[in-house]
């Protein structure tokens, strides 16, 4: 299989669907899971701050960099009080993940 298979399948099957749970649940997200957004939100900066830095086109790592990270990072630190309009993004960016890799997978 081609390596961007695997890229696709990640987000169609676990980005897509925590970011769905974190929508959905919103407010009710068990207290375990605000520490792993802060880190996978500082994760995913660095690693697409790297991935940048070698690619002469990067507008997906920027957009993981200066919107997805710091909106995990965000969610992970505001807990129980995030507003609920930074949920509804998160669920935005469901949706866009799940039908963006879908059709690059297929395509």
């Amino acid at each position: 299989m081609e390596k961007y298979v695997w890229v696709h399948l990640f987000h169609i099957i676990l980005v897509s669907g925590l970011f769905l749970y974190i929508g959905i649940m919103q407010t009710k997200l068990p207290k375990f899971i605000y520490p792993i957004l802060i880190g996978l939100g500082i994760v995913i900066i660095l690693y697409h701050i790297y991935k940048s830095m070698f690619k002469k086109d990067a507008w997906i790592n920027y957009i993981h960099i200066f919107i997805i990270g710091p909106l995990l990072v965000y969610i992970g630190y505001k807990k129980e009080q995030t507003p609920r309009k930074f949920f509804e993004i998160i669920l935005m960016f469901a949706f866009a993940s799940f039908g963006y890799h879908l059709y690059y997978l297929f395509n």
